[in-house]
């Protein structure tokens, strides 16, 4: 029997009791899902599905990513609610693609994992199911794993094994709505250009997610912590844009702010408003221990995050509620100096692993 797979949240519990209720079937996980966006997201849950299946035991085959098909088939319905149109024409492609699959398997029965999720409608599933079922003559299995207690045990499931829990359906129209609604960032999407990897990204939670595959015996708890993404920044000096580097958690009131270096002290710029600091390529070289030869390379190639946070420390003597604007410039100016900044900090929470 083909399974298409959504995620390891919906798959685990689901093929479990696939398992114990077809005993004499051989079930292939088939990860199908071309909606999921962005890709480094869509890797994420490719990931953990494929921790799932070999925790199971179940073979696991990768669809092709169609992003740009999938696209093309939900056009005009950027803006349909989650259970609306959009998501009924998802899951005729992903359904029909898998019962394709199926029968190119030689199987004759196929089914899905998304009957189990609570944000998706199991009417709709299946009809589409039937409807394919009847097409091409392969079985559509359907069951209900949600009632009952199926809900809870798939939570206890995803905890005992450290499962992602992702927070989105995957689609970016759903996600763009869903955090609009929440008032919140679409920091899914946001990605800097120096790609350095930064705290609650989908970046973080790749490196933590390989590193949990790797040890196998571990635990992945969630702390609560202030969020910071910087949108754009620019330093003027003299009329001309000239390179800079803005530290992490470098917040700004007003978003604006005009004047000059007032006193230098331990190689630190101190501006004359808005507790803005500046400090020289070569001081920062020295408190990085790096060896940039220009802030463009710094900008391109950042340091890591921990490493960053280490050189903020130092620069504000290690006081952890200092968040002013801290910018590294080839040199400190004499002359006067604008500032422009966008930014937003958020209330976040973060997965860490102990």
């Amino acid at each position: 029997m083909l399974v298409h797979i959504c995620c390891s949240v919906d798959s685990h519990y689901f093929l479990q009791r696939m398992q114990e209720d077809y005993p004499d079937e051989t079930l292939i996980g088939f990860f199908y899902d071309p909606n999921i966006h962005p890709y480094s997201e869509y890797k994420l849950r490719l990931l953990d599905v494929e921790y799932s299946c070999k925790k199971l035991g179940i073979e696991l085959i990768e669809g092709p990513y169609a992003l740009e098909e999938w696209l093309k088939l939900v056009k005009g319905l950027e803006h349909e609610p989650e259970k609306g149109d959009r998501c009924t024409v998802c899951f005729d492609n992903r359904l029909e693609t898998s019962v394709k699959k199926a029968i190119e398997l030689g199987h004759d029965k196929f089914t899905t994992t998304l009957l189990i999720s609570p944000k998706k409608s199991q009417d709709k599933l299946e009809i589409i199911g039937k409807n394919l079922s009847t097409l091409y003559n392969c079985e559509f299995i359907f069951k209900d794993y949600r009632s009952g207690n199926g809900v809870e045990m798939q939570g206890k499931e995803v905890k005992a094994h450290n499962l992602y829990r992702q927070n989105y359906c995957g689609c970016m129209f759903g996600l763009n709505a869903q955090r609009d609604q929440q008032n919140k960032l679409t920091d899914e999407l946001i990605y800097p250009i120096g790609q350095q990897i930064q705290p609650e990204s989908i970046e973080e939670r790749l490196v933590l997610y390989k590193k949990r595959n790797e040890l196998e015996d571990c635990n992945i708890i969630k702390q609560r912590f202030l969020n910071y993404r910087l949108l754009s920044a620019k330093v003027i000096i003299e009329k001309a844009v000239v390179p800079s580097y803005f530290l992490f958690y470098s917040t700004l009131k007003g978003k604006k702010s005009i004047g000059r270096v007032e006193k230098v002290v331990d190689n630190i710029g101190y501006f004359n408003r808005d507790e803005l600091k500046i400090v020289s390529l070569n001081t920062f070289n020295k408190l990085a221990n790096t060896t940039y030869k220009t802030v463009t390379e710094l900008i391109y190639n950042p340091l890591e995050f921990e490493k960053e946070i280490e050189v903020r420390n130092k620069i504000t003597y290690n006081s952890t509620f200092d968040f002013s604007t801290i910018i590294v410039l080839e040199s400190i100016p004499e002359v006067k100096v604008s500032v422009f900044s966008d930014f937003k900090t958020y209330d976040d929470v973060r997965e860490v692993m102990i």
